[in-house]
């Protein structure tokens, strides 16, 4: 194994003697890149915000904003990374640096005040600034996308406010950011970093590094990770890190081995086939989004509403299913459209329906040794669909109830229903009795709404902070009826 390292604003950067769980917010901050700041250490603010190199989904690298306080910084060893410091560019001896366009726009239009935001901003501007597929509308169409009209989530440059949905300022106001992220052009053909793109990011490499009796390892094939955790059953397997990190940072958790799936390449497959679409288990779910593009329309629903962008661009499937939260939102979508998942260990793969994989809180029939290779929907798709997320923030919020329908309506008469349900059991679950109540019924009012009592009763909802028991309950039946009030004519193609 060769000397663990990170490229830094080009330069190559040991990661010893930093601990394993040592984040990359804090590698970055103690070697003097203090714009790099520590906000919520969640990954709900943003201010942590960095550009990694990673494989492109148009280009054969993309630029892909992520919360550094989540991620270990030994699992970007042989990574390439871009902070706020490394965006502008230096000059001669003696003369200030040339400032980046992104952050040029946010000085001259009032973009930062206090400041403390404005380095996580400026990265997640520039990661959104350097997507392949952005470009600027047409003189038409631009009318439209201006910053006054109602399109408030698109700029005239093709820019996606959703891009900066994980960065938050408590100070400036957000209209002067969304008018930078609405000012800034394409890059030049000079711009070193948008040259970059065009070359292929850099390779994952194995990785064995210890520190105070903790090591974190990264294997370079799905085979030799299935042996060493059947050697190492106890190992903790992390993925993008959005669970893990912040067990690292508000409980503390120090964990003796740590094993990276992220990089293994037969995790990162998609495959659409005739009879099913497979996932990768360790494909980030904006690499999802962007690859489908599409083509699973319940799915297409989830992505805006799941956490931020920053957090879809290293959160996996895998990872969501793998915690067992009952609160994950990807579980009641995957549930809709019976999905299985394909589970791997040393010795085989065993392919388990969605329905049958959660056994009780945070549990699952997942054994010791096992991974999730894959996810596996079948085709073809329920023509009606729709997710539901009840939560108190629009964007970057745990689901109080989540809910996924997938329907059959065929000469107005539901052929078949299925209904996941998350934040209202245990675990995720399906509304088994609300799909017979659906299935063989005329998609009509007095249907709907006797379905609707009977999904009020579904699960066990309980009072917490995010809602009570009753207010979930009453969630579950408002969302079927919002569902026939939008498809009131839903016929199967």
């Amino acid at each position: 194994m060769t000397e663990a390292r990170i490229t830094v604003n080009g330069k190559e950067t040991p990661i010893s003697p930093a601990a394993p769980h040592t984040t990359v917010l804090d590698f970055l901050r103690e070697r003097g890149l203090t714009g790099t700041k520590e906000g919520c250490a969640e990954g709900e603010c943003g201010a942590c915000s960095v550009l990694v190199a990673r494989p492109g989904v148009n280009k054969p690298t993309d630029w892909v904003a992520v919360n550094a306080c989540l991620v270990p910084a030994v699992a970007l060893d042989g990574q390439e990374v871009i902070t706020s410091e490394g965006l502008a560019t230096v000059g001669e001896p003696g003369t200030p640096p040339t400032l980046h366009p992104v952050q040029e726009e946010m000085a001259v239009r009032g973009g930062s005040q206090c400041g403390y935001c404005t380095p996580g901003f400026v990265c997640s501007m520039a990661s959104e600034y350097y997507r392949p597929d952005r470009c600027a509308h047409t003189d038409s169409d631009s009318q439209s996308h201006s910053a006054d009209s109602t399109d408030h989530e698109h700029g005239p440059n093709g820019f996606d406010l959703h891009a900066l949905s994980g960065n938050l300022c408590r100070c400036t106001g957000y209209r002067p950011i969304r008018d930078a992220a609405f000012a800034v052009g394409e890059p030049t053909d000079e711009d070193p970093l948008a040259q970059r793109r065009e070359q292929a990011p850099p390779a994952p490499v194995a990785t064995e590094y210890t520190q105070d009796d903790s090591t974190f390892l990264r294997k370079e094939t799905l085979t030799e990770t299935l042996e060493l955790l059947r050697e190492r059953p106890d190992a903790v397997v992390v993925a993008g890190s959005t669970d893990y990190g912040v067990e690292v940072n508000i409980r503390s958790r120090r964990e003796g081995c740590v094993v990276a799936i992220d990089r293994l390449p037969e995790l990162r497959e998609l495959r659409v086939e005739p009879d099913h679409i497979e996932i990768g288990a360790a494909l980030t779910l904006t690499e999802i989004e962007r690859r489908l593009d599409g083509q699973v329309p319940l799915l297409a629903e989830l992505f805006p509403q799941f956490a931020s962008r920053l957090i879809r661009n290293s959160g996996t499937l895998g990872g969501n299913l793998g915690t067992g939260s009952p609160i994950g939102d990807s579980p009641p979508v995957l549930l809709a459209l019976e999905a299985s998942l394909v589970l791997a260990d040393a010795d085989g793969e065993r392919v388990v329906p969605l329905a049958e994989y959660f056994t009780g809180y945070r549990q699952s029939v997942r054994r010791p040794g096992e991974l999730i290779r894959a996810v596996r929907i079948p085709l073809p798709l329920s023509p009606v669909s729709a997710f539901h997320k009840i939560a108190k923030r629009r964007f970057d919020d745990i689901s109080s109830v989540a809910v996924a329908f997938a329907l059959d309506i065929e000469d107005g008469i539901v052929r078949k229903a299925r209904i996941g349900l998350g934040g209202v059991a245990a675990t995720p679950i399906r509304a088994l009795a609300t799909e017979v109540a659906l299935e063989g019924k005329p998609w009509s009012a007095e249907t709907v709404e006797a379905a609707a009592r009977v999904l009020r009763g579904e699960g066990t909802p309980m009072d917490d902070h995010r809602a009570s028991s009753l207010y979930r309950s009453a969630m579950l039946g408002q969302s079927l009826l919002k569902l026939h009030a939008q498809n009131t004519e839903a016929v199967s193609s």
